[in-house]
C-alpha cells in the first residue's frame, strides 16, 4: 500500500536558472563551478575582516608616507618637535642633492647592470636544472634534488667569509664579478620552475615526443609557453631580492666602482656627524620607485604563478 503526498507548487525550492524575474536562482555548487565565491561569513566576521585589512594597509602606507614627506623636507623641519606631517617649506632639491652630490648615478648604474646580469643568470641556470630534474632520467637525480633543497635551508650568512675570501684571492673585490658570482646561487628558482614543470599536463609532453621534438624544442615551444605565470613570479622575486641585496655587496665593496644602491644609501647616512635624513629619504625614494613600477606591471602575473597549482579542477 503506497501513500501519496502532495505538495503545493510554492512550497518546492525554485528550479535554479528559471526564475523569469529578478536573478536567476543558483546553488551553491553551481556558484562554485563559475568561481563565484559563497559568503558564509556574518556581519561580526566581515567587521573584525574589513578592520584588519584597513589596519594591514596603514601599518604597510604610513611608514611609506612619511618617507616621501622626509625627502620634502629641511633638515630643522626633519627634527622639529612635534613632528610635521607635511613639509614645510617644501623642500624637491633635496633629490637633486643626493643625485649630484652622493655618486648616486654610479650606484644606480651599478644596481641595474648587477640586478640584470644575476637575473639573467639565475632564470636562466633554474628553467635548465628544474627542466632537467622533472623530465630527464639520470642516476642521482633525487639525490641531487635533496641537495638543492638543503641549499635553501643554509642561511646565505654561513658562507660569507668563505665566499670573501675565495673573491678576495681572486682579486676580485669591488669588482662586478665579485659581486655576481657568489650570489648566482638557484636553489629557489629550481625548486620552484621543477614543481611547476611536473604539475603539467603528461598528455602534452608524450605528444611532443611523438612529432618528434627534442629537448629543446620541448622546453621552447611546449614547456615554457604553458609557464609563464610562474617563469614572471620567478623573473619578479629575483629582481626584487637582487635590488635589495645589501650584505654581500657592502662586505665586497669599497668604491661606487660596484657598490649598489643599498649601500650607497648607507654611505650617504655617514656622511656627515649628524645624519640628514631629508637626501636619505630622498634616496630612499629613488631606490624604491623602479621595483615599485615593476611590481605594479607584474603582478597579475606573480600571482598567478605563486597560486599556479593551488586549485584544483
Amino acid at each position: 500500500m503506497s501513500t501519496k503526498f502532495t505538495r503545493n507548487a510554492d512550497d518546492l525550492p525554485p528550479v535554479p536558472g528559471s526564475q523569469a524575474d529578478g536573478e536567476p536562482v543558483i546553488t551553491e555548487a553551481q556558484r562554485k563551478r563559475k568561481g563565484e565565491g559563497v559568503d558564509n561569513s556574518s556581519p561580526a566576521m566581515k567587521i573584525v575582516g574589513y578592520f584588519s585589512l584597513v589596519l594591514t594597509v596603514l601599518i604597510i602606507l604610513v611608514p611609506l608616507y612619511f618617507i616621501v614627506i622626509t625627502s620634502f623636507k629641511t633638515m630643522q623641519d626633519v627634527f622639529s618637535d612635534p613632528v610635521t606631517f607635511w613639509p614645510n617649506p617644501f623642500v624637491p632639491e633635496n633629490y637633486a642633492r643626493v643625485w649630484d652630490t652622493s655618486g648616486f648615478p654610479n650606484y644606480l648604474r651599478n644596481s641595474f647592470g648587477i640586478t640584470l646580469i644575476l637575473t639573467v643568470v639565475k632564470v636562466v641556470l633554474g628553467v635548465l636544472s628544474a627542466y632537467a630534474f622533472a623530465f630527464l632520467r639520470f642516476p642521482g637525480r633525487n639525490l641531487l634534488f635533496l641537495l638543492v633543497i638543503a641549499a635553501l635551508m643554509v642561511p646565505n650568512q654561513i658562507t660569507i667569509i668563505s665566499n670573501y675570501a675565495l673573491v678576495a684571492s681572486l682579486g676580485w673585490r669591488d669588482t662586478w664579478q665579485g659581486v655576481i658570482i657568489p650570489l648566482a646561487g638557484v636553489a629557489f628558482g629550481c625548486f620552484l620552475m621543477r614543481n611547476h614543470f611536473q604539475s603539467l599536463p603528461e598528455e602534452i609532453m608524450e605528444a611532443a615526443d611523438m612529432d618528434g621534438a627534442n629537448f629543446f624544442t620541448k622546453l621552447f615551444r611546449v614547456v615554457l609557453p604553458m609557464s609563464w605565470p610562474t617563469l614572471s613570479a620567478f623573473t619578479l622575486i629575483t629582481v626584487v631580492n637582487e635590488w635589495n641585496e645589501y650584505l654581500w655587496p657592502f662586505l665586497i665593496t669599497d668604491t661606487p666602482a660596484a657598490a649598489t644602491l643599498p649601500v650607497g644609501l648607507t654611505r650617504l647616512q655617514d656622511a656627515e656627524g649628524l645624519t640628514n635624513w631629508a637626501p636619505v629619504m630622498a634616496g630612499t625614494v629613488l631606490t624604491t620607485l623602479p621595483m615599485i613600477i615593476i611590481f605594479l606591471l607584474l603582478q597579475k602575473q606573480m600571482i598567478k604563478g605563486l597560486t599556479a597549482g593551488a586549485v584544483k579542477g
